[in-house]
């Protein structure tokens, strides 16, 4: 098993996962995180710290596009360290339907 970050992290980018993760397995794009599917070692020490419940674990139902979306970005992003402020307009985005066809951005976040 491993945790994976789904569509309702998109826009809002909170990163209070980031700061308990063991394994510093969290890749940051301009406007949503990733887990690594392959780093993380599943203690699920991310998924309550998540105030949009963002992530899930991989046996969820339907979490292979998931693994898949969290691979392919963590693979191209830089790895976020430390807390950062959520989006502006995060709190009107949260748990709004269809947010990766409305904003998901491929861009890089910065890092850190």
């Amino acid at each position: 098993m491993t945790y994976v970050v789904t569509d309702n992290c998109i826009a809002c980018k909170y990163t209070d996962c980031v700061e308990v993760c063991p394994v510093d397995c969290f890749y940051e794009g301009e406007n949503t995180l990733v887990i690594h599917p392959d780093e993380c070692i599943d203690c699920g020490v991310c998924e309550p710290e998540c105030p949009a419940d963002a992530i899930r674990p991989d046996t969820d139902a339907d979490m292979d596009k998931w693994v898949e979306f969290n691979r392919k970005y963590a693979e191209l992003w830089p790895v976020i360290l430390s807390k950062k402020d959520p989006m502006p307009g995060y709190e009107e985005r949260d748990g709004e339907e269809g947010k990766l066809e409305k904003y998901f951005s491929e861009a890089s976040g910065e890092g850190g």
